[in-house]
């Protein structure tokens, strides 16, 4: 399985966890928890989907009814309702304990993250530090490759290496915070650290911030020294 259709699975074995939905609902569900720059499209989410009820972790709710091509004429396509079997709900608890380092990569990090409030404690410590680890390692190539070619490029091309560099820096301090706090034990309901409130997707953000929750990457409109 490749790592982006695996991610896919555990997004949507997860947002069926909490309750049944059709297609439509679920893809506006999978952008809203991972993005509209991650956006699915039909063809990506239903092969997936099709696979997961052939594997058994899903039941299609009136697979029977006949299908209706939606047409200029009618608009209508017909609708199945996918909810999660008890192997699904079996998959998901496997998905969720996963700690390794596939978990710390940038496309797994984010699901994994959007349902921590459902993650034991010693995965979710893991899984935080797994990360942390890997942005150190990235941060450390970052640093040697913008001094090996400092000389070589102009001042904009420094300024855009520059730039990814603040932004995983902003994520390890970010990460600290989040360590930290699961040491301290300081979690509210639904395992948010205490202070934050919970948004759609499950990710904490701290009462009376104007920022999205999630990784500190960088805000539209943010000055130089702001940043």
């Amino acid at each position: 399985m490749s790592r982006r259709s695996g991610v896919l699975e555990f997004a949507v074995l997860g947002l069926l966890h909490d309750a049944p939905m059709h297609g439509y609902e679920l893809r506006k569900r999978l952008n809203v928890l991972l993005g509209s720059f991650r956006a699915f499209s039909y063809g990506t989410l239903y092969p997936c989907l099709k696979n997961l009820v052939a594997q058994g972790f899903l039941v299609e709710d009136n697979p029977d009814t006949e299908y209706v091509p939606a047409t200029a004429l009618n608009g209508k396509r017909s609708k199945i309702v996918y909810r999660l079997s008890a192997e699904g709900k079996q998959r998901f608890e496997e998905l969720l304990a996963d700690s390794g380092p596939d978990a710390w990569e940038d496309e797994h990090f984010g699901v994994h993250f959007a349902f921590f409030a459902r993650t034991d404690k010693a995965v979710r410590m893991r899984v935080l530090e797994g990360r942390r680890s890997r942005l150190e390692e990235r941060l450390e190539r970052m640093r040697s490759s913008i001094a090996r070619t400092r000389e070589r490029f102009d001042d904009y091309t420094l300024e855009l290496q520059r730039h990814g560099l603040e932004s995983v820096e902003r994520e390890v301090r970010w990460l600290n915070e989040l360590i930290e706090t699961e040491r301290a034990n300081r979690t509210g309901r639904n395992g948010a650290p205490s202070g934050a409130s919970q948004t759609s997707d499950g990710r904490g953000q701290e009462a009376g911030s104007s920022d999205p929750p999630g990784p500190p990457h960088d805000r539209p409109g943010r000055s130089a020294q702001e940043r």
